[in-house]
């Protein structure tokens, strides 16, 4: 029971506290409201002035005054804007180092890689080599002028089957079958 005592009355006392700050800060807007007012017309008129409006009612010096801040503005503008087209123009340069960098990085990369390529295919050939004997191929010039032609398929001539016979590449084993034919 007590602890709920304990917490009622601390409950109580922020409540108290919250209360008495609200009606401070009551007081302190009440008095700041003016101040407030007065310096946003200021702020409305210097506005105007600059966008060229009201200018009727100023005094030569003012004039001159307003003169001096547009350019102050206008100078510190141009300064702002350099900078960041500086910085921009920087930015972009860092950036294309980086992307030069990294191009040049994957161009060794492949190039390395069709070394890789060409060596494992290089190597490839010559075990592939002995593996498989190249053997001569076979042509057979006369059966195929004549099937080409369309016509029947007749006994070639002598003349005709020994110039096919030298200039054809025939396999040592197939020397004694083309003869005797």
């Amino acid at each position: 029971m007590e602890r709920i005592l304990e917490r009622y009355e601390r409950n109580a006392y922020v409540e108290q506290q919250l209360v008495t700050n609200d009606a401070e800060l009551q007081g302190c807007w009440s008095l700041e409201y003016p101040n407030l007012k007065s310096r946003i017309e200021v702020l409305e008129k210097n506005i105007r002035n600059f966008m060229g409006g009201d200018l009727e009612p100023l005094s030569l010096r003012e004039l001159q005054y307003l003169e001096q801040q547009i350019d102050t503005s206008l100078k510190r503008l141009r300064n702002r804007k350099n900078q960041l087209t500086h910085e921009s123009i920087s930015d972009l340069q860092k950036r294309e180092r980086a992307l030069q960098d990294q191009n040049n990085m994957l161009a060794k990369k492949l190039k390395e890689k069709e070394r890789t390529l060409t060596e494992q295919q290089n190597q490839m050939a010559q075990n592939s080599s002995p593996l498989m004997p190249t053997f001569p191929s076979l042509t057979i010039g006369g059966n195929i002028q004549v099937m080409m032609r369309g016509s029947v398929i007749d006994e070639p001539d002598e003349n005709q089957t020994r110039q096919n016979m030298r200039s054809t590449v025939v396999p040592w084993w197939m020397h004694d079958h083309v003869n005797h034919s």
